[in-house]
């Protein structure tokens, strides 16, 4: 997964990086998008992964102080739903954490609070390397023109394929309202992420809350 998110973004570098960005890719099990906010030496990023086939979304925040993570917080939409929260101190110790699975609190294993650790980290180089590539994630609703109203109030027409087109317009004909897609763009061209009925703008974070 890193090596692909690398390999496209080597060419490519510019210390002069907006505080906020969304970003994203496509992985072997689903896809993932990732918005980011860079706020003196805090960094915050929330991550949504949406299975290709079978299993639940989640969402995923984290929260650094310099390089030092100080929070993992993820909520699984499954039956029954699953909340975990893991806090670290200034020096990494660990200050809190807890599980909850329908309405019944659990502790973690050490095993299990270094996975997400680990985890956290691994997700957060993948958000270095996104943007250092400019690679950028926009969403919005499809429109009859082949355009997208995006999240943001503009018009705009995504540069994909004929492929991407096809399984946008497929869903768009069995869905009632206009379908939600979420795509990337980054210098080396456009790439479908995500079409789906639901209304991706309704929760996208915004910088000013974020």
């Amino acid at each position: 997964m890193l090596a692909g998110v690398l390999l496209l973004t080597a060419c490519s570098h510019d210390s002069k990086l907006p505080p906020f960005t969304a970003s994203g890719f496509a992985g072997d099990e689903g896809a993932v998008r990732i918005w980011r906010k860079d706020s003196g030496d805090e960094t915050h990023l929330l991550t949504a992964f949406s299975p290709w086939h079978h299993g639940s979304t989640s969402l995923s925040e984290y929260r650094w102080q310099g390089d030092a993570l100080t929070l993992v917080e993820l909520n699984i939409y499954a039956k029954p739903p699953e909340h975990i929260r893991i806090r670290f101190d200034d020096r990494g110790g660990l200050s809190f954490m807890q599980r909850e699975i329908d309405g019944q609190k659990q502790q973690l294993s050490s095993d299990q609070i270094a996975l997400y650790h680990y985890r956290a980290e691994q997700i957060r180089q993948t958000s270095d390397a996104l943007r250092l590539g400019h690679v950028m994630l926009r969403q919005g609703r499809w429109q009859a023109n082949h355009t997208v109203q995006t999240c943001e109030g503009q018009s705009v027409k995504p540069d994909l394929d004929k492929y991407a087109l096809k399984r946008i317009e497929e869903r768009q004909r069995h869905s009632a309202v206009a379908v939600s897609l979420a795509w990337l763009e980054a210098p080396e061209g456009a790439q479908l992420l995500l079409v789906a009925n639901e209304d991706f703008c309704h929760w996208q974070p915004k910088e000013k809350s974020f």
